[in-house]
């Protein structure tokens, strides 16, 4: 019997092999959701991916890269991640009978059954327990900068780790969803909140009009100031195009037929959600790179005053986003501990282990966001380190090995460009995130 919600779908001719009780734990996983999702499924989650609160850095990005350097990289970056994001769309099914719905099922056929594990997954996992942990503390920050807003009379101020509390604590709730079907209307909430306060950042920034005196130099006060947080910046940049780590994980959530593969839907939705990133970014970076130069914050919302209640409101859609964006990068995670309890250590499919697994993984990331709220200052070092491979050249690098294009092709030609611009921003962008990270914890006060 060939069943087309399992991981044989119509295109396969092949008996499913698995026993009743492989079928029942694979039904039970969160990737292995009912294959029930439209096109605009993958248009909204890839926004909510990708569309992160990161894009309101891309100012204080452009203030380390100048006008020049910093529009090539945020074009180049977003043609390059859009060409790997259309070969991870086509590889997901490109083996007969076989669909590929995690990232590191793929890298195990490239690269064989173990390497293909050590090579993908302590990546995939840096990236998204990372995303999560950033996130918490974004979160606890927006909904601080809220309180401050709307509550500024009041004297006795509140430390972060308690708004960091209470932003994981919608977590501990919405985490028992089982998949990734469970959690559409969640991600559809917070991709209409991106494009909102990514719109509220630049529109506001451009009500205030360029700044007086404004400049555009670099800040640093030394050559090698400069060349660091040159390279800081470029993972500042790759940190926001993560939503290839789950992009099979999307995929599969999606029918597919002989007549009709899931490559069709998935790319439409890959390609409106590419406009509006598109949307979203070039707008913020470069209105607020060139309304405040190199004065701009970190995050450009809390440089902006007025109005108050804008900025407020802007800062509540940041939390609202982040809270679906935090769901969409934990619940591969929630798959591979699943899988690992069920499969290997053989623990029986329940509630009761979903529970306690998923309340487990909330508390770790709140708890390390509340040690180290300075911790959103890794975004430089984790952009260049594990964003960049899974991003900008793993997807080559497997592209070559499984489609074997004719040397000195052009599709030969167009993925070792890639590999090399992503093994390029791999070196450059941690060593100026470490700088960062180890200039911060110096001076930072933690829980302040």
């Amino acid at each position: 019997m060939i069943r087309p919600d399992g991981p044989f779908d119509y295109f396969s001719r092949n008996a499913d092999e698995r026993s009743a009780e492989e079928r029942a734990i694979d039904d039970w996983l969160p990737i292995n959701s009912p294959r029930t999702a439209k096109w605009w499924y993958s248009a909204f989650h890839n926004v909510t991916a990708m569309v992160g609160a990161s894009v309101l850095s891309f100012p204080y990005a452009m203030s380390k890269l100048g006008w020049g350097p910093g529009v090539t990289l945020l074009v180049i970056s977003w043609i390059i991640t859009l060409y790997t994001l259309w070969q991870m769309v086509q590889m997901h099914e490109m083996i007969p009978g076989k669909r590929f719905d995690r990232y590191h099922e793929l890298g195990q056929h490239a690269f064989g059954p173990k390497l293909g594990l050590w090579i993908v997954v302590p990546q995939q996992l840096i990236v998204e327990v990372g995303v999560n942990i950033v996130y918490m503390i974004l979160g606890g920050q927006s909904l601080q900068k809220f309180h401050t807003v709307v509550w500024n009379e009041c004297k006795e101020k509140i430390k972060l780790s308690y708004f960091i509390m209470i932003f994981a604590s919608v977590h501990f709730v919405l985490s028992q969803l089982p998949n990734f079907h469970s959690i559409s209307g969640v991600s559809l909430a917070a991709a209409v909140m991106s494009l909102c306060y990514s719109t509220i950042a630049w529109g506001a920034s451009a009500k205030m009009g360029v700044q007086p005196n404004v400049q555009y130099g670099y800040k640093a006060n030394s050559t090698a100031g400069t060349v660091f947080a040159f390279f800081s910046a470029t993972g500042n940049v790759a940190f926001a195009y993560a939503g290839h780590n789950i992009v099979l994980e999307i995929q599969s959530t999606m029918p597919s037929t002989p007549e009709k593969p899931s490559k069709g839907p998935m790319w439409r939705g890959v390609i409106g959600a590419y406009i509006i990133v598109a949307l979203c970014y070039f707008p913020v970076a470069l209105i607020g790179y060139r309304m405040f130069g190199n004065q701009v914050e970190e995050n450009i919302l809390i440089f902006l005053k007025k109005p108050k209640w804008l900025i407020a409101m802007a800062n509540m859609f940041v939390v609202l986003h982040l809270i679906g964006a935090y769901q969409i990068y934990a619940m591969p995670v929630f798959d591979m501990m699943e899988a690992v309890l069920v499969k290997k250590l053989r623990f029986k499919p329940s509630r009761y282990l979903r529970f306690f697994t998923r309340n487990i993984y909330v508390a770790f990331t709140m708890f390390i966001a509340m040690t180290f709220p300075f911790f959103n200052e890794l975004l430089g070092f984790f952009g260049g380190f594990a964003f960049a491979p899974t991003t900008y050249f793993l997807p080559c690098v497997i592209w070559l090995s499984i489609c074997k294009p004719r040397r000195f092709s052009l599709s030969w030609f167009t993925n070792w460009i890639c590999i090399t611009l992503g093994v390029l921003l791999m070196i450059i962008a941690p060593i100026g995130g470490l700088r960062e990270i180890i200039i911060k914890a110096k001076d930072y006060k933690l829980y302040s």
